[in-house]
Formats: C-alpha cells, structure tokens, sequence
C-alpha cells in the first residue's frame, strides 16, 4: 500500500513473478476498507499515506489481526522506526531501497510466516508461573488472561522460551525470526523484547522473564 503509484509498480511486478497476489490501495482509507473485505498473507505499508497515515493503519490491523506488516518509510528518524515497530509492525525498510533487498524482507517473512505453519503440531503448550503459551494455536494468556502479541513478538518469545537459560545475541534471534540479518538493524530486537516485557512482565523496569545479558544478548528465565 502506497501512494506513488510508480512505487506500487515497482515493487508489485517482481511479488507477481513470484506468484504472489498483489492489492494495491492509494490511502490509508482505502487500505483498511480492503482489509476489512478480505484477508491476507502480508502488509506492505508506507508510513506517509494520504487520508489516515500508515501508523494509523497499522494501529488499526493490529487490534484485529496479527498478518505480519513490513513498513516503508521515507523517516530516517530512529523515533519513526520506533513507533512502527510499537504499534505493531513486523519489519520496516527505509526508503531508498533496492528491489532486491525488499524481495529478501518479503521472502523472509514469508518463509517465517509458512515455517510457523509447518511446525510440529504435537508440541505441547509451555507453561511458567502465571504465562502460559500454546505454540500450535500461537496464543499466550498470563495470568489466565489473552496476551496479543504482533507475529515477531511472538517468534521472539517462542525462541526464548523454548530453550531457557540459553543466552541469544540481537543477530541470531534476527536470524530466527526473519530468516536472515541482511538490511536489519540489530536494535530492532530491543524494541521487540521491550514490548514484549511491557505485555508480559509484573515490572517491565524489573524483567523477571526475558534477562538481558549485558553485552551479549537475552535469555528467557530458567525453569
């Protein structure tokens, strides 16, 4: 979803060579009329939609659905970044950027979103303290109540809580989730275990959960 149509031909010719559907929206507006018809497998939002803007929309998507979002963004400010990532986004690129590092982003995604899906559907849900979470249904309650968590705070949490107590640097949980660390920046993982502690932590100043090592990386508490 952008506003510069040339922009949305660029970038939806080589999604349709791979076989992907392409829907393309030219506002905000626009946009979430055409999530509420339908649904689908990945957003690409620009920031700087005309109508209701990007962050908007985004805000909007997460408060129904956890499809993952990839953000375009002509902001170079880390505050934009920030935001995107808060209200929900998945990943963000910054304009200019070339056709072939969005094609990575979006396959990354999208092997993450399928690998998800393929998982061992035997697995049992875990259980620590209060939170509980089923990794087959991609649900988490704490305290007996639903947690939403956007698809790479979920990823996130998965890979910390299925080995606890093992340390893992910001470029390996990038690699976990998105399938690779090309383009990224490392301190996109803070913002996500961040919001992670503020949804899941008792004290998010005091995480009791997610234990950051200090220049190293995060590990999940051991059990």
């Amino acid at each position: 979803m952008d506003d510069e149509q040339s922009l949305q031909t660029l970038l939806a010719y080589p999604l349709r060579q791979e076989g992907y559907e392409v829907v393309a929206a030219l506002d905000g507006r626009q946009a979430l009329d055409r999530l509420r018809e339908t649904t689908f497998d990945l957003i690409v939002l620009d920031l700087m939609l005309p109508k209701v803007d990007g962050f908007e929309v985004c805000r909007q998507v997460r408060a129904r659905s956890s499809v993952p979002i990839i953000m375009l963004t002509a902001r170079a400010e880390e505050t934009d970044k920030v935001l995107g990532l808060e209200l929900g986004a998945d990943d963000y690129i910054t304009k200019p950027f070339s056709v072939r590092e969005f094609r990575s982003r979006v396959k990354a995604v999208m092997r993450r979103a399928a690998l998800s899906r393929a998982e061992d559907p035997g697995e049992e849900p875990l259980v620590d303290g209060d939170l509980r979470i089923d990794f087959e249904k991609r649900q988490v309650t704490c305290s007996g109540e639903p947690v939403r968590l956007t698809y790479v705070e979920f990823e996130i949490l998965a890979a910390l809580a299925r080995n606890p107590g093992r340390v893992y640097n910001r470029m390996v949980l990038l690699e976990r989730v998105w399938g690779d660390a090309s383009y990224r920046d490392p301190r996109t993982v803070d913002v996500h275990i961040r919001h992670l502690r503020e949804k899941l932590e008792k004290n998010p100043r005091y995480p009791e959960l997610m234990i950051t090592v200090r220049g190293v990386g995060y590990r999940f508490r051991d059990r």
